[in-house]
C-alpha cells in the first residue's frame, strides 16, 4: 500500500484531530513499520500542528520509532520476575540465532531485538512483544522455532497460536468477581437512586481509589461535579488502564473477562457527575485486548447502555473511546495521562489546577483506576452497606492482588482488605523460605520474611495490587538494581532531580555490582533517595529511591558483600564545595545540605 494512502487513511479515521495524534501515529506505524521524517511531516500537515510538536510526541514514547525497526521488532520484558524465569538467557539465545546484537537492527534490516519494561505478564513469563503482539511462556525450544520463522520471513499470522495465548490465571474470587453480572442492572439501580443519592452511596461505601494512593472516590467525584462548566464543555470520565507498575497485572484480567463491570462503572460515574464523554487509557502493552474491548463497547451501544438516551432516558448521553498508550510508565500519573490523551508527550502537569476542575482539554475530569470502576458497579448494584461490611474500617471492600515470583501458582487473587501477606502467599504456594516481598511494585514497600504477618490495607501496608515474592535463593541487591534501571528508563526528564537522580542511582548500583563500590556509595544512596523524595516533580521521582532505600535498610549484607574496600574515602567533598552557594542564597537549612546531620 502507498505510504501516503496509509497516512491519509489514519488521518481521516481520526478526523484530522490533533488530540488523537497518538492513535494516528500508532495506526500509521502498525502498517509502515516506523515513522519516517516524511511521515511525520505529512501527519503534521494533516492535523494542522507544527511539525516539531508532532515529532516531540512521537519521540517521547518508547513504542514509536523514528528509525527503522525491521520486519520483526522483538522486545523482551525486563521485569525482575521475567529475569528470574530466564528472559535474559532466552533473549541472548535469540540474538545468537539471528546473528545480531541487542538494541541494534540486523544488517539485512530483518529484525530488532531488545528489552522493554514490564509488559504485564509476570504470571506467565518469560514474555515478550513481537511487533507489539504479546507472547508468553517462552522456552528455548520456542525461541529456536521463532528464529527459524523469522529467517523465513513468516508472517505473524502463521506463527503457532498458542504462543500468543494469555491466561487470566484468576486463582481466587471474592465479593467483586465471585458472582455473575448482568449488564445494565447496576446502571438501572443508579438511575433509580438519582445522581446525588448515588454519590452519597459511594461515600457511604467508603470506596477509596484502587490505584494505590487510596483517595476517597466520592470526594473526587464531588469536586468534579461541583466544578463549573464553560460554554461547550462537558465533564469527562477517564479509566486509567495504564497498568505500568512492574508486578501488577490484575487490570489486565478485569479488562479481559470483566469489561462490562468496568464500562458500567464508568457509565454510573458519568451519570453521577454529569459527564458525556469517557476514555479508557489502555497501556500499549495490552494492544491485544483492543479489538475485544471495542466489540464490548459496540454491544453495549446496541443494548442501549452507551450512546444517546441510555436506558431509554432522554438526556442521558455518554460514550467511551479507547485510547491506546505507547509505552510510557509515567502516563499512569493522572495529569500525564491527560496530556497523552490530548496528543502530547505524557509529562505530569503543574498542579493546581487539578484535573477535577481543569483536566482533559480544560474540562472537569475524573481519573479512576480500572478496579475502582468495577467496585463502583458492584456498589450501585448491591448497595453501600454490603460493600462497607467487607474489609476493615478504613479499607472497605476487597482487593485484587497480582502475585508473581517464587510461588507455585502465580496469578490474581481477590481477598477482603485486611488479609495478611502470609495468607496470600500460602494460597499462592510458596515453594521455599521467603526472603522478601515487594508490595505494589518498585514504587511500593519491601517486606522481609519476618514481616509476613502484616495486613494489606490502608491502616498497615497499602497496596496497588502487586506482590512480587523472592525466596531465600534470590539476590535482593539485584532486585533493587533492576528497579533502579526501571526508574532511570521511565523518568520523563521533566525535572532535574528525577532526570539526573534516577540515572545516578542506576550507575551507583552498577558500580557496586561491578565490585567498585565503597561505603561512601552506600551512604550516598539514602541521600539521593531523600533528595528525590523531597524535590522531584511527581510521584515517579518521589518513589524512585524507595526500593534501594528499603533493600539497603533491610538487606544491607547483600550490598556490603560486594564492597572490596570498606575504608575508601572520597577526596572530593561535594557538600563542602556547595558552601559558597549556600552562603550566597542565605540557606543553611537541612535540605540545603547533601550530608546526614
Amino acid at each position: 500500500m502507498d505510504p501516503l494512502d496509509v497516512i491519509d487513511r489514519a488521518l481521516a479515521h481520526h478526523h484530522h484531530d490533533g488530540t488523537r495524534l497518538m492513535q494516528i501515529l500508532r495506526e500509521t506505524q502498525e502498517v509502515l513499520g516506523w515513522l519516517a521524517p516524511e511521515t511525520i511531516t505529512r501527519i503534521a500537515e494533516g492535523v494542522g500542528w507544527p511539525r516539531a510538536k508532532v515529532e516531540a510526541t512521537a519521540a517521547f514514547y518508547s513504542f514509536f520509532h523514528l528509525r527503522p525497526r525491521g520486519d520483526y521488532c522483538l522486545l523482551w520484558s525486563d521485569n525482575i520476575v521475567d529475569q528470574m524465569a530466564g528472559s535474559q538467557a532466552l533473549m541472548q539465545r535469540l540474538c545468537e540465532a539471528l546473528w545480531l546484537e541487542p538494541g541494534r537492527l540486523s544488517e539485512d534490516g530483518l529484525a530488532f531485538v531488545h528489552t522493554t519494561s514490564d509488559i504485564g505478564m509476570g504470571d506467565q513469563g518469560p514474555a515478550l512483544l513481537v511487533n507489539y503482539r504479546t507472547m508468553t511462556r517462552m522456552t528455548p525450544e520456542r525461541v529456536d522455532a521463532m528464529a527459524e520463522l523469522i529467517r523465513n520471513r513468516a508472517p505473524l499470522a502463521s506463527w503457532p497460536a498458542e504462543w500468543f495465548r494469555v491466561e487470566d490465571n484468576l486463582r481466587r474470587t471474592g465479593p467483586l468477581l465471585g458472582e455473575a453480572f448482568a449488564p445494565g442492572t447496576a446502571l438501572s439501580a443508579a438511575w433509580a437512586r438519582g445522581p446525588e443519592a448515588q454519590l452519597a452511596e459511594i461515600a457511604a461505601a467508603g470506596l477509596r481509589g484502587r490505584g494505590g494512593a487510596g483517595f476517597p472516590t466520592a470526594r473526587k467525584w464531588q469536586a468534579c461535579r461541583d466544578a463549573p462548566l464553560e460554554a461547550g464543555q462537558t465533564r469527562v470520565v477517564v479509566c486509567n488502564a495504564d497498568e505500568g507498575e512492574p508486578g501488577t497485572f490484575k487490570d489486565r484480567v478485569l479488562l479481559n473477562s470483566y469489561a462490562d463491570l468496568v464500562f458500567e462503572g464508568m457509565t454510573i460515574a458519568a451519570f453521577t457527575i454529569g459527564a458525556r464523554r469517557g476514555f479508557v487509557y489502555l497501556r500499549g502493552e495490552y494492544r491485544y485486548l483492543l479489538e475485544a474491548l471495542e466489540a464490548t463497547l459496540q454491544r453495549r451501544r446496541e443494548q442501549g447502555l452507551l450512546g444517546n438516551g441510555i436506558l431509554g432516558r432522554d438526556g442521558f448521553d455518554f460514550d467511551i473511546e479507547i485510547h491506546l498508550g505507547a509505552g510510557a510508565y509515567v502516563c499512569g500519573e493522572e495529569s500525564a495521562l491527560i496530556e497523552s490523551l490530548e496528543g502530547k508527550p505524557g509529562r505530569p502537569r503543574l498542579r493546581p489546577p487539578f484535573p477535577v476542575t481543569k483536566g482533559y482539554l480544560g474540562q472537569p475530569t475524573i481519573v479512576n483506576n480500572v478496579e475502582t470502576f468495577a467496585c463502583v458497579c458492584r456498589i450501585a448494584e448491591k448497595g453501600a452497606a454490603w460493600f462497607a461490611a467487607i474489609g476493615t474500617a478504613q479499607s472497605t471492600g476487597s482487593k485484587l492482588l497480582s502475585v508473581s515470583g517464587d510461588v507455585a501458582h502465580p496469578g490474581v487473587y481477590e481477598y477482603p482488605f485486611g488479609v495478611s501477606v502470609a495468607e496470600v502467599l500460602e494460597a499462592a504456594g510458596v515453594r521455599n523460605c521467603v526472603q522478601g516481598v515487594q508490595v505494589s511494585g518498585p514504587s511500593g514497600t519491601t517486606l522481609t520474611g519476618e514481616e509476613l504477618g502484616r495486613r494489606l490495607c490502608f491502616e498497615d501496608v497499602p497496596t496497588a495490587g502487586a506482590l512480587m515474592v523472592f525466596d531465600c535463593t534470590r539476590d535482593m541487591f539485584e532486585v533493587a538494581r533492576n528497579f533502579a534501571h526501571f526508574f532511570a528508563h521511565e523518568s520523563c526528564g521533566f525535572c532535574t532531580p528525577c532526570r539526573v537522580g534516577t540515572q545516578i542511582n542506576a550507575r551507583l548500583m552498577d558500580k557496586i555490582a561491578a565490585g567498585r563500590g565503597s561505603q561512601y556509595d552506600l551512604q550516598e544512596l539514602p541521600r539521593l533517595h531523600r533528595l528525590l523524595a523531597g524535590t522531584a516533580h511527581c510521584g515517579l521521582g518521589h518513589s524512585a529511591g524507595n526500593p534501594i532505600f528499603e533493600t539497603l535498610t533491610k538487606f544491607r549484607p547483600a550490598y556490603e558483600r560486594r564492597l572490596k574496600s570498606s575504608d575508601f574515602a572520597p577526596a572530593f567533598d561535594l557538600d563542602a564545595e556547595l558552601s559558597q552557594a549556600r552562603q550566597m542564597t542565605g540557606r543553611e537549612d537541612r535540605a540545603a545540605h547533601l550530608v546526614e546531620e
